[in-house]
């Protein structure tokens, strides 16, 4: 059984991977610092695969603390790397805090690839690389423009220096998933996203309104060049984002011995306005949100969406959940969350 280590496995798209190699035949150990993420999400892995994962609280900052998981396992086998800030918003406030987090940490996992011998690595990338584009949907082989923000631009430079670094390490292979906007949660409303603070990302925004834990929420603009004038988005199921994870360490398994750096964008396909995903949210779950339309949110690009075709042909990757889906499960998950914070509240 390969053993794969999972960076910010408690985390929202980690926990869902886990999940996923776990229900494919992989054993798995977790590293998250727990900076933006809780413990709570190995209970709820554990609940649906009966398996318990390990998790060590290390900051990958810390090189003598990432190499100390390497020794304890030296059966590891393969490497999914999700830890990392991702708030566009954030970024922009405080540059120097997401590009010393998000490259420090991959460059101390290299080194450790090095010294262990690790053949294959996943790098959770972004459809933040591509910035404006000039057309869409995008390909793999759309130009990558300037970043449209410190977030972007980590993203950017951990490509760089992942096929800069699987060039000169003989034996290593890689794959970069650019995804684009991961929502929704389990079905089985154990683990799903959990906001650290108030939420950058839509979707919880949305249900963190709708739940009454946020009085309104803002619309960031409504005179793009879209059709109605808010962003465009490619919304996709996080379980999709995850199934994409298993599939590419096991394609990296299937090419052994070869050195390789592959690129493949995680969407549907599809692109959503705001408004559009706002309206589909109050059909599904019946309530009606209060927003607010707001200026133009700094490192936003305007509209943005994949071709997928790589990934469905390469990976055999396939989309199981719509729009709908997406939302209905996240709104599952907001109203476990308030049940959970009930219940403790009552005990």
């Amino acid at each position: 059984m390969s053993k794969i280590l999972v960076t910010g496995g408690c985390g929202f798209i980690g926990s869902h991977t886990i999940v996923d190699l776990l229900e494919n035949g992989f054993s798995v150990i977790s590293v998250d610092d727990n900076s933006r993420s809780t413990s709570y999400a190995l209970n709820g892995i554990e609940q649906i695969t009966g398996k318990k994962v390990k998790n060590y609280t290390v900051d990958l900052k810390n090189f003598d603390e990432t190499r100390a998981v390497f020794q304890e396992n030296p059966d590891i086998s393969g490497i999914i790397h999700f830890a990392a800030y991702k708030a566009v918003g954030e970024s922009v406030e405080e540059p120097i805090r997401y590009y010393e987090n998000n490259i420090f940490g991959l460059i101390n996992l290299l080194k450790c690839v090095q010294e262990f011998n690790i053949p294959n690595f996943v790098f959770s990338s972004s459809c933040t690389v591509y910035g404006n584009p000039d057309t869409i949907p995008v390909t793999e082989a759309s130009p990558i423009k300037k970043a449209e923000s410190p977030y972007g631009a980590t993203k950017q430079m951990g490509e760089q220096i992942l096929q800069d670094f699987t060039r000169a390490l003989a034996g290593l292979s890689t794959i970069l998933l650019r995804y684009f906007n991961p929502v929704g949660a389990h079905p089985s409303t154990l683990i799903g996203e959990i906001p650290v603070g108030r939420p950058q990302n839509l979707v919880p925004v949305i249900t963190q309104t709708a739940i009454g834990k946020l009085p309104k929420m803002w619309v960031h603009g409504n005179d793009y060049d879209t059709r109605d004038g808010s962003c465009v988005r490619d919304y996709i199921h996080v379980c999709d984002i995850a199934h994409a994870h298993t599939l590419a360490i096991q394609y990296l398994a299937s090419k052994k011995n070869k050195t390789r750096c592959d690129i493949f964008n995680l969407g549907t396909g599809d692109g959503v306005t705001v408004l559009e995903a706002i309206h589909m949210f109050e059909e599904v779950s019946g309530v009606k949100l209060n927003y607010e339309i707001g200026p133009r949110r700094a490192g936003d690009v305007i509209a943005i969406y994949a071709n997928n075709n790589l990934a469905v042909t390469e990976l055999g990757w396939k989309i199981r959940y719509n729009l709908r889906d997406m939302m209905q499960t996240a709104w599952a998950w907001e109203r476990k969350i308030r049940e959970t914070e009930e219940q403790v509240k009552n005990n």
